[in-house]
C-alpha cells in the first residue's frame, strides 16, 4: 500500500497550479499538468533533485523553513499550509504574524452576542480576554478592569472572593499558560504577563514551577457574583479555525436552576446599568 501521503499531496497541489498563476512565463510544450517540478523547486528556493526526492517519498521530513516555502510557492491557504506540516511530521511555525495584535472577526462576535442568556467570550491563548458578549461583561464586572483571566485571578482583590474554589481555578489558570507556552514560547505577551505574574503572586510562582500543563476544554465553575451571590456554571471551550490560538468560550447553567435565574437576573441588572438615563417626556 502506498503510503507516500506528503508526495502526493504536493504533486496534486503543483499539478493544480499554472505558470501565470505564480508569475511565470511558460516556455515551450508542456507535458504535465500544472506546474513543473523544477518550477516548484526555484519557486520555494530548494534543490529540484531534494524536491523530487520529496514528491517520490524519498525524503520525508523537511525542515519547517523548507515547508514554509513550498506552503508559499504552491499557494496553500492556513488550512492547506497546517495539512503540509502534519504530513512532513512537524509543528506549524505560525512566524511573526503570530505575535500580531490579536482581533475577533465581526461574525464571532455577532455570534457571541446572538447568546443573550449565557456568558460567551473569546481569549488568546495568553488568556486575554480579546471579546465578549453583553452577560459575560456583567459577569466579570467585579474585576477593574476585565481583562486577562490569569491577572485577575492572582492579582486582582476580586479574584479570590469571585472563585468559589479559587484554589482548582488557580490551577487550572497556571496549567492553561503552561500548555500556551508549548504552541508559542517566544510569545512577548504570554512571557511579560508570566513574568509579572511570578513577581508578583507566589502562589502563581509555586504553580508555575510544578510544570502542569492542562488544555481548556470543558469544566465546572463556581463563581460568587456580588450583585446576584452563588453561580455554578458549566463551560464549553471551542477553537477558532480562522484565529489559530484564540478559543470561544460559552458558559450555561443548569436550565431551571438558581444559576440559571441569577443569569437571568445578573443579565437585568447589567443592562439596566448601561441603559442610558431617559430624557425628560415631551
Amino acid at each position: 500500500m502506498d503510503d507516500n501521503h506528503l508526495g502526493d499531496f504536493l504533486r496534486t497541489r503543483r499539478a493544480g497550479l499554472r505558470p501565470e498563476d505564480v508569475g511565470m512565463t511558460s516556455h515551450g510544450v508542456r507535458r504535465v499538468t500544472g506546474l513543473r517540478r523544477e518550477e516548484v523547486a526555484v519557486l520555494a528556493g530548494v534543490n529540484a533533485d531534494y524536491y523530487t526526492r520529496l514528491e517520490q517519498g524519498r525524503e520525508r521530513n523537511p525542515s519547517p523553513q523548507v515547508i514554509d516555502a513550498l506552503g508559499r510557492a504552491l499557494r496553500l491557504d492556513a488550512d492547506a499550509r497546517a495539512h503540509l506540516y502534519r504530513l512532513a511530521g512537524a509543528t506549524p511555525n505560525d512566524g511573526p504574524s503570530a505575535h500580531a495584535a490579536e482581533r475577533v472577526g465581526s461574525s464571532l462576535r455577532q455570534l457571541m452576542d446572538g447568546y443573550p442568556n449565557t456568558p460567551a467570550f473569546v481569549m488568546s491563548r495568553a488568556l486575554d480576554l480579546l471579546a465578549v458578549n453583553a452577560l459575560a461583561d456583567a459577569l466579570y464586572a467585579p474585576f477593574k478592569p476585565a481583562d486577562n483571566l490569569a491577572r485577575m485571578t492572582f492579582l486582582d482583590a476580586a479574584g479570590r472572593d469571585f472563585h468559589m474554589d479559587w484554589d482548582r481555578a488557580a490551577q487550572a489558570t497556571v496549567a492553561n499558560l503552561r500548555e500556551a507556552t508549548g504552541f508559542d514560547p517566544d510569545n512577548p505577551r504570554l512571557r511579560e504577563l508570566v513574568r509579572t505574574l511570578t513577581e508578583h503572586s507566589t502562589d502563581f510562582a509555586r504553580l508555575w514551577n510544578a510544570h502542569t500543563v492542562r488544555g481548556k476544554t470543558r469544566d465546572a465553575k463556581r463563581f460568587l457574583h456580588p450583585d446576584v451571590g452563588p453561580l455554578a456554571l458549566t463551560y464549553q471551550a471551542f477553537d477558532v479555525r480562522d484565529a489559530p490560538g484564540q478559543q470561544l468560550v460559552i458558559y450555561h447553567a443548569e436550565p431551571g436552576s438558581p444559576s440559571a435565574q441569577s443569569l437571568s437576573l445578573l443579565g437585568s441588572i447589567h443592562a439596566t446599568r448601561r441603559r442610558p438615563a431617559s430624557g425628560p417626556h415631551r
